[in-house]
C-alpha cells in the first residue's frame, strides 16, 4: 500500500469516525460561490483541520469544510473552500479532497470556479459550460507511483467531462433561461495573475477562461473513476482584454452578483443528474 493511500485512508477513517453519510455528488466551490452551501438542507459539517492529516485552505473567502446535506433530496457533500497549489501544498495534497469524497461514495464530481474570461465573447458575470481542459501548465497529480487502489497507470483522459452531464446542465439552463457560454478551461499555478503575453498563449492554444485550479482535481478523479461535470464563474476579463488591473476583490465582487442564479443552476443540474443516475 502506497503512502499516498495510506494518508487517503487515514482521512477517511477520520471522517467516518465523526460523520456517516453517504453522497451521491460532490459538489467544490469556487471563489465567491461558498455562500451556496448554507442554502441546502444540512445534515453535518466538518471542518478540514478536524481531519487528521487534511490539507487547510488559506485563501481568503474559503471557508475550509466539508458540507453534508441534501439539495433537494440528493445527499451531496460540498466542499465550502478548496486548496490550491499556489498556497503551497504539494500537488497530492490538492486533490487528497476529491479522492477523498469519492472514497465517501460519491459517484459525480461538479467542479466549479471562478476564471478569468479569455473568449473574446465572454464578459464577466458569464458562465461558462467546461467542456474540455488544459492541464499542461500544472504538475499532474499522477506523478509518483500509481495509486493501484484508485486507477491503471496510464488512465485515459477523452472525455474527462462527460457528454452526458454536459447534455444535462446544458438543457437545465435553457429551461431556466440562463445564458450559458461554453468552452475550454486552462489551470495556471498562479497565485499571480497571468501576464497579458500568457493570455495570448492560451488563446492561442485554444482555451475560453482560465483559473488557478480545478483541472488538476478532474484529472484525479477521473482517474478513479469518477464522472465530472463543470461549470465556470467568468469573474473578470483577462489580462490584456481590458485595461483595468486585476484584483481578489473583483473576482468576489461578480461572484456575489450572479450567485442567485448559479444557485439556480447548480441545484436544478443537481436534481436532473441525479434523476439519470437513477435511470441508468
Amino acid at each position: 500500500m502506497s503512502s499516498s493511500y495510506e494518508l487517503l485512508q487515514r482521512c477517511y477513517n477520520s471522517v467516518r469516525e465523526k460523520i456517516d453519510f453517504k453522497p451521491q455528488i460532490a459538489l467544490v466551490l469556487g471563489s465567491g460561490l461558498g455562500d451556496y452551501a448554507e442554502g441546502i438542507q444540512i445534515q453535518a459539517t466538518l471542518d478540514y483541520h478536524e481531519i487528521e492529516g487534511f490539507p487547510v485552505s488559506t485563501v481568503m473567502g474559503h471557508k475550509g469544510r466539508f458540507i453534508f446535506g441534501y439539495v433537494k433530496g440528493v445527499p451531496v457533500v460540498i466542499m465550502q473552500g478548496r486548496v490550491h497549489y499556489y498556497e503551497g501544498y504539494s500537488m497530492e495534497q490538492v486533490v487528497l479532497p476529491i479522492r477523498l469524497m469519492g472514497q465517501m461514495g460519491a459517484k459525480v464530481l461538479f467542479l466549479t470556479n471562478a476564471s478569468g474570461g479569455i473568449n473574446w465573447d465572454f464578459q464577466a458575470g458569464d458562465f461558462m459550460l467546461i467542456t474540455g481542459q488544459i492541464a499542461s501548465f500544472v504538475p499532474s497529480p499522477l506523478i509518483g507511483p500509481n495509486i493501484e487502489e484508485l486507477g491503471v497507470r496510464f488512465p485515459d483522459m477523452s472525455e474527462i467531462y462527460r457528454k452526458d452531464l454536459q447534455n444535462i446542465i446544458r438543457d437545465t439552463a435553457k429551461r431556466l433561461g440562463i445564458l450559458l457560454k461554453e468552452g475550454t478551461y486552462i489551470q495556471f499555478t498562479g497565485p499571480a495573475y497571468e501576464s497579458p503575453e500568457e493570455i495570448r498563449m492560451a488563446r492561442a492554444l485554444g482555451a475560453d477562461a482560465v483559473g488557478m485550479s480545478t483541472a488538476c482535481e478532474a484529472v484525479a478523479a477521473n482517474h478513479m473513476g469518477m464522472k465530472i461535470c463543470g461549470i465556470s464563474c467568468v469573474t473578470n476579463l483577462a489580462c490584456g482584454i481590458t485595461d483595468q488591473p486585476l484584483t481578489h476583490a473583483e473576482v468576489k465582487e461578480t461572484a456575489d452578483r450572479v450567485a442567485p442564479l448559479f444557485k439556480q443552476l447548480v441545484t436544478e443540474s443537481i436534481v436532473m443528474i441525479d434523476q439519470e443516475m437513477k435511470r441508468g
